[in-house]
């Protein structure tokens, strides 16, 4: 018997929903039935790159496309959807606590009203938009015309990054996460309320074949993922990876209240599920101290529904968030999980429900070179480790966020100059700190948008860049 559901999302090819004859029922993490999701084959998303090719493309979309885009993201009834309906479907499906999500929704409704303010802050100085009779200057152009997206569950926040895509004109084809399909429907849903060319956007739910036919098709992709999902399209030449962030705190120092309130908000911010969520700590003093000061006041975050407007932590199908618990154990290497004498129930919070919210785990090591720094896990995890002034960037290096906590800014120069750490933060902000034009990992524009010289001759009548 077919289980009867509240919410239906189609697929949409360049702007037009579709029905699928594949579809696959959502379920919440409490195993709630959400939604009926049409599937895209993989012979829908390439005949969808190819349909987009045979269709003439314009001008990127208006300023005031964007802004409309926003407001309407943040305060309409979108798919039938109000604000607070997406939000809950969105963190019950996903697990994220629903305070993430409605912060969420204020950061995308901004991020789209700022998008073009954002190109503008990333167009080359020496680019033109327009190129007069007589003149032979240097033009900002895209790299393609396609860009496939294909897109995680972990934190709706991820797509922000595509909506600046948008602003630099491409057509996008966006395959969403599994447990996700909201944020991006929503989003896609604002941007064609707003005006927006229909041929800019489609949504393309599928399995990892799906996703290879968008790689494969388009002219970039845009891939989120750990490192197996980044190595599967290693060898495809417009891959633009996002990868994991293993972002990191460095700590110098007393252990004050003050740098526990930045090294706890690393950690835990947005329920540790961003990228920019510290998943290691650097210390010139004690591990073991930091260590279990951090754990004393991560302990007491709330392991609620995430639905509830007291939960904190992610939340998960019980038997996933087992499996994810007994994932660490096997890599601790001599690591000792300072965490595990708060908890009763192993770091796993019984729901009642069939779900399981994520309790936080630190895990000090004796050495700065332990592989722990490396592993990255979507709930409060961090592994606390020693930082010696002999050696101070090898073992900050491959950094998406580093904090300095230190009164000594000359070592946030001194990793600001490392290429393999993207963005530093000092003087008490946190990793997920970020102003409205500071890159992510470097400029999205840097992987999709080139300078390439334009002349026209003086008394041509021949077509002129706007």
């Amino acid at each position: 018997m077919a289980v009867a559901t509240k919410y239906k999302i189609p697929l949409i090819r360049a702007g037009v929903a579709r029905a699928s004859a594949e579809t696959v029922l959502l379920r919440g993490v409490d195993g709630t039935p959400l939604a009926d999701v049409d599937m895209a084959p993989p012979l829908a998303a390439t005949l969808t790159v190819a349909e987009l090719r045979r269709r003439p493309l314009g001008e990127a979309p208006s300023p005031e496309t964007f802004q409309l885009m926003g407001e309407l993201f943040g305060k309409a009834t979108l798919n039938g959807l109000t604000p607070a309906e997406y939000c809950e479907l969105q963190t019950r499906s996903a697990g994220v606590p629903i305070s993430v999500a409605r912060r969420s929704v204020e950061d995308m409704a901004a991020t789209c009203a700022n998008a073009p303010v954002r190109v503008a802050a990333e167009r080359p100085a020496g680019a033109v938009a327009g190129v007069e009779p007589g003149e032979i200057r240097a033009v900002w152009m895209r790299r393609g015309d396609t860009l496939s997206v294909i897109a995680p569950s972990n934190n709706p926040g991820t797509h922000t990054q595509w909506v600046h895509a948008l602003a630099y004109g491409y057509q996008l084809l966006v395959r969403p996460g599994t447990r996700d399909p909201f944020t991006p429907s929503r989003l896609i849903a604002a941007a064609l309320s707003a005006g927006m060319e229909p041929s800019r956007l489609s949504l393309l739910p599928g399995g990892h074949a799906t996703a290879d036919a968008l790689v494969k098709a388009a002219d970039l992709s845009l891939v989120f993922g750990g490192d197996t999902a980044i190595r599967r399209y290693a060898d495809n030449p417009g891959l633009v990876p996002r990868g994991p962030g293993r972002s990191k705190v460095l700590h110098t120092g007393p252990i004050t209240d003050e740098a526990l309130d930045v090294i706890c908000d690393s950690v835990a911010y947005d329920g540790g599920l961003r990228c920019t969520n510290a998943s290691a700590v650097f210390t010139e003093g004690d591990p073991m101290e930091l260590g279990q000061a951090i754990a004393r006041r991560l302990g007491t975050l709330v392991a609620a529904p995430p639905q509830t407007s007291e939960a904190q932590l992610p939340v998960m199908p019980i038997e996933q968030a087992r499996a994810m618990r007994e994932h660490l154990a096997s890599r601790l290497a001599g690591a000792v999980e300072v965490t595990a004498a708060l908890y009763r129930d192993g770091g796993v919070a019984d729901l009642g429900d069939g779900s399981a919210a994520l309790r936080p785990a630190v895990l000090v090591c004796d050495r700065a070179d332990h592989p722990g720094r490396g592993i990255e896990l979507p709930f409060p995890c961090v592994w606390v480790l020693p930082w010696s002034r002999r050696d101070p960037i090898t073992p900050l290096r491959d950094t998406l966020a580093l904090s300095v906590v230190s009164d000594d800014e000359q070592l946030a120069l001194s990793a600001l100059r490392e290429p393999s750490i993207r963005k530093v933060v000092f003087g008490g902000l946190p990793t997920h700190a970020a102003g409205p034009t500071s890159p992510h990992d470097g400029y999205l524009s840097g992987d999709l948008m080139e300078v390439r010289a334009y002349g026209v001759a003086k008394g041509s009548g021949g077509p002129r860049l706007r």
